[in-house]
């Protein structure tokens, strides 16, 4: 699979008590029973963890299975941790910043083709 690194870096917030940010700065959000999670662009300035998305290059159906295992696969056994956001064409694959190299080269070594 040709895999994309995504420009720029991400952050990842937990909003315990909110339904939907305050701002329109957000790249995805996802509402759970316990609060809602915010991908945000990081700021460089942002005292906070920042991450590296992998997308994929050609979209999937919806009901083919294996494509985000194929991923997350490969780097669970490298012990990359990942956060994942899920679109209806394909998966944004987030990994910490400083496991970026780590995780691209396990995804090469799984067959990948990693590109910026």
């Amino acid at each position: 699979m040709l895999l994309h690194i995504v420009p720029g870096h991400f952050m990842v917030e937990h909003l315990p008590h909110a339904t939907f940010p305050e701002d329109d700065e957000w790249v995805a959000l996802i509402r759970a029973p316990e609060g809602l999670t915010v991908i945000r662009d990081a700021s460089p300035f942002a005292e906070t963890e920042r991450w590296v998305g992998f997308y994929g290059d050609s979209a999937h159906g919806l009901d083919t299975p294996g494509v985000l295992a194929a991923i997350v696969g490969p780097l669970a056994e490298s012990g990359v941790p990942v956060f994942v956001a899920s679109t209806y064409h394909s998966d944004l694959v987030l990994v910490p910043e400083h496991r970026s190299e780590e995780g691209a080269r396990a995804l090469r070594d799984a067959g990948h083709r990693v590109e910026t």
